[in-house]
């Protein structure tokens, strides 16, 4: 290599950079590359992106103000709309909870109570047990 670079004229790193080059070519040649949907899309993304900085650039003082502004008032109507929708979620669930809570209590009267016996840890667990089982036996 240090010989090659000295009959060109350049110097090692040069020619160094010049053989990968030449090898990632040759390899390129020979792999087919196959080209996917997700490539084809960030091609398309990359190009309207290219054309909407060209866009921008090109836009008065007074048009890229107001650009701004409009892209500001359609943040905050997004940002207020998620919070509303959160807020409605979280009562809807709460809701479900209530009337779920309430369909098992009307079936099944004595729910808590088990429930209560079921969870209950520590010492409580053996006075759980004293209350379940028949008396008499």
């Amino acid at each position: 290599m240090v010989r090659v670079a000295k009959e060109s004229g350049l110097t090692a790193n040069e020619e160094s950079g010049k053989i990968v080059v030449l090898i990632v070519i040759k390899q390129l040649k020979f792999k087919t590359m196959s080209v996917d949907n997700k490539h084809i899309a960030a091609i398309l993304l990359g190009a309207a992106a290219a054309f909407g900085a060209y866009k921008y650039s090109n836009l008065t003082d007074e048009e890229k103000q107001k650009m701004k502004d409009n892209l500001k008032d359609k943040f905050h109507k997004l940002k207020d709309e998620a919070e509303s929708g959160a807020e409605s979620a979280k009562n809807y669930f709460n809701d479900l909870k209530d009337k779920a809570t309430t369909a098992l209590k009307e079936h099944f009267p004595d729910v808590e109570k088990h429930f209560d016996e079921f969870f209950k840890k520590g010492d409580n667990t053996s006075a759980a047990a004293e209350t379940s089982t028949p008396s008499g036996v």
